[in-house]
C-alpha cells in the first residue's frame, strides 16, 4: 500500500512546555486516519507543524515517499498538504466560488505578467480555475450558493466551502481540523457522508475531531495524543479498548 504521509519523531517545544514528545505516524494512501485526544493534547500542534504553520524542534517528514520540510505554509500546499481549520477562515466578503478560486490558483501556470496583461493564456486559465471551482462546490454540496458572499452562509456551507477550498488545491493529503466543531446533529450527518465519499473517491484524510464517535465510525486508523506523547494507535475497535486511552478520555470526563 502506498505511503502518502510518514512522520517519525515530531517534536515541538514552546519555552517550556513541550507540546510534541516524539510523534509518528504513517498514512497510506485512501485512508480517513484520525488524530484524537483531550483538550490540550496537541492535537493541532502536529497539524500545524505538519503544514508549515510551526517549525518542528525534531522529526523527519515524508509525503508521498519524497522528504519535505515543513517550514513554511505555501511550499507544504504546493507538495500536497491542504487543511481546513478549527476557527473558519474564509474570505467573508468574497463569494463562495471565488474562496474556491483562490485555492485553486495554488496549481496555475501564469504568472504576473500574464495577469496583469490578461493574455489569452491566463484568461483560458481563468475559466478553467472558474469551471473546476463550481465543480467542488457542486461536489460538496452548496454549488447553488456559488455567487453568495461567504459571510451570508450558513455555518455548515461555511464548513463544506473550505473543504472545497482544499480539494481545489488537488492534494495528495487533505487535513481536516474539527471540521464538527459547532455543528448540529443533522449537519454532522451530512459532514460525514461527505467525507465518506472523499475517501471513495481515492482521497486521503487526516481527520482531527472531537467528536470521537464520528471519528471511531470514519476512520481507518488512529492516534491518540495526550499532554503531547502518542498513547496510542492502531484500529478504532484496538483504540477503544486501550487502557491510556480510556485513562484519559475518563480523565477529562468523557467516555
Amino acid at each position: 500500500m502506498t505511503t502518502v504521509l510518514k512522520v517519525q519523531g515530531a517534536s515541538k517545544r514552546f519555552g517550556g512546555l513541550q507540546a510534541l514528545s516524539d510523534v509518528n505516524m504513517q498514512i497510506n494512501a485512501g485512508q480517513v486516519y484520525g488524530l484524537i485526544g483531550p483538550n490540550g493534547a496537541g492535537k493541532t500542534t502536529f497539524f500545524n507543524v505538519i503544514t508549515g504553520l510551526y517549525t518542528p524542534d525534531g522529526g523527519t517528514f515524508e509525503l508521498g515517499g519524497a522528504p519535505y520540510s515543513p517550514t513554511a505554509v505555501h511550499e507544504v500546499a504546493k507538495q500536497g498538504i491542504a487543511r481546513t481549520f478549527q476557527n473558519i477562515r474564509l474570505f467573508a466578503e468574497m463569494t463562495a466560488i471565488e474562496n474556491v478560486m483562490v485555492g485553486r490558483h495554488v496549481r496555475t501556470g501564469s504568472g504576473l505578467l500574464g495577469a496583469v496583461f490578461r493574455t489569452p493564456g491566463f484568461k483560458a486559465e481563468e475559466a478553467a480555475i472558474r469551471d473546476r471551482a463550481q465543480q467542488l462546490l457542486d461536489y460538496v454540496g452548496i454549488g447553488r450558493y456559488a455567487e453568495y458572499k461567504a459571510r451570508t452562509l450558513s455555518y455548515g456551507d461555511q464548513r463544506r466551502l473550505e473543504i472545497a477550498r482544499a480539494l481545489a488545491t488537488d492534494p495528495k493529503l487533505i487535513a481536516l481540523d474539527e471540521p464538527a466543531a459547532g455543528m448540529n446533529a443533522t449537519e454532522k450527518v451530512v459532514l460525514r457522508e461527505l467525507i465518506d465519499r472523499i475517501r471513495k473517491d481515492g482521497r486521503t484524510i487526516l481527520l482531527i475531531e472531537h467528536d470521537v464517535k464520528l471519528v471511531m465510525g470514519l476512520c481507518d486508523r488512529v492516534t491518540v495524543l495526550d499532554y503531547g506523547k502518542q498513547i496510542a494507535e492502531g484500529t478504532p475497535a484496538e483504540v477503544q479498548k486501550n487502557e491510556k486511552v480510556i485513562e484519559a478520555y475518563l480523565g477529562a470526563g468523557q467516555h
